[in-house]
């Protein structure tokens, strides 16, 4: 049924509600269509699911197993070309929620790069963080630099840098015939609610950049091993700074864990959500009463406000690998800790 045509203020006909004298409504649901003609809506009919009294993520607690989604990764090298792809990634959608949700605010994927193979020149308002899983010869151009992939490195990019990544092949120095594959994490989550999110592609293929051993982006994993490993603690956990000690991130932070054989990590409930991926060693993680069993090679998310721990099961270190949320939710002043004093939050 059409609406009925009311005049306006200037006594012109309009098409629109006809306004109920609030005097004239008798119950609640008249007051409520009432409401809604007027393009408003009454907060106590949504108090709770506006005002929960936890923080209540969408995500739910998943494992993503390596050694069953690589060969499907290695299929898409073969049948999707560099030029139908501009990055060749599986992405790792939440169980709960489709992509680019991995948890409430975190995205992970899986990208391979084929030997003689560029991933074209482009750059966007996300930052990305990589962690080179596997390959050899696997190169990244960020802004100017180009650096080398190596397996277990942490490689960041940041926001609106050009980047570009490349595979040498076997008749290169340093390369062969197997693909480079690692762990995109990035914040694209966050520009569901922040419509800010573009990309520009560079005019060509690559962007000029020089060949650096060393680099301000690169986190080498030999040096966080070594910091891990000064520790007697049977679980250590270490962050990944920037050499001034800021995140490496506004948004995004990394950091790394050892257990020694037949031990625990601390439990914790945090608000932070959390991506992990096993960098060596097996185990299982207990996430709010639910048990998830991993090994080298897998990753698996942990969202916001769970409560969990760490077990490590076999008779070898456990090495692991998080990115995170945390210098977001700590710049908005939104983390928390079970456990801790809520009033050490309070802020002036």
């Amino acid at each position: 049924m059409a609406a009925p045509n009311v005049a306006n203020g200037n006594g012109l006909a309009t098409n629109g509600p006809i306004n109920i004298p609030a005097k004239s409504i008798e119950t609640e649901d008249q007051l409520v269509q009432q409401m809604r003609s007027l393009k408003t809506a009454p907060l106590w009919a949504q108090m709770q699911r506006l005002n929960p009294p936890a923080p209540n993520p969408q995500t739910v607690p998943h494992v993503w197993v390596y050694d069953e989604l690589r060969p499907y990764l290695l299929r898409a090298g073969d049948l999707i070309t560099e030029k139908q792809a501009e990055r060749r990634v599986v992405m790792l959608a939440n169980p709960a929620r489709e992509a680019p949700y991995t948890t409430d605010t975190l995205y992970a994927g899986l990208q391979l790069v084929q030997p003689r193979e560029t991933a074209p020149a482009h750059r966007h308002t996300a930052f990305a963080c990589r962690f080179i899983i596997e390959g050899r010869g696997g190169f990244t151009a960020v802004h100017g630099q180009r650096v080398p992939m190596r397996p277990r490195d942490v490689i960041v990019t940041p926001t609106w840098n050009w980047h570009d990544h490349g595979k040498k092949s076997a008749d290169e120095e340093g390369g062969d015939d197997q693909p480079v594959i690692w762990l995109d994490g990035l914040d694209l989550p966050s520009f569901i609610h922040f419509p800010v999110h573009f990309v520009e592609h560079y005019a060509k293929s690559r962007y000029p950049a020089e060949d650096r051993d060393e680099s301000p982006i690169v986190f080498p994993w030999d040096k966080m091993q070594a910091k891990l490993n000064a520790s007697s603690d049977a679980w250590v956990s270490q962050p990944y700074l920037k050499k001034d000690g800021r995140e490496i991130g506004l948004i995004i932070g990394a950091s790394a864990e050892r257990l020694n054989p037949k031990s625990q990590s601390p439990g914790i409930r945090e608000t932070a959500s959390s991506i992990y991926h096993v960098i060596e060693g097996s185990g299982y993680s207990k996430i709010n009463g639910t048990t998830l069993q991993w090994k080298q090679g897998d990753t698996f998310c942990i969202p916001a406000w769970h409560h969990y721990q760490h077990f490590a099961d076999g008779d070898s270190k456990v090495y692991l690998y998080r990115f995170d949320d945390k210098p977001m939710l700590n710049a908005l002043g939104f983390y928390r800790v079970e456990g801790v004093d809520t009033e050490k939050y309070v802020t002036e």
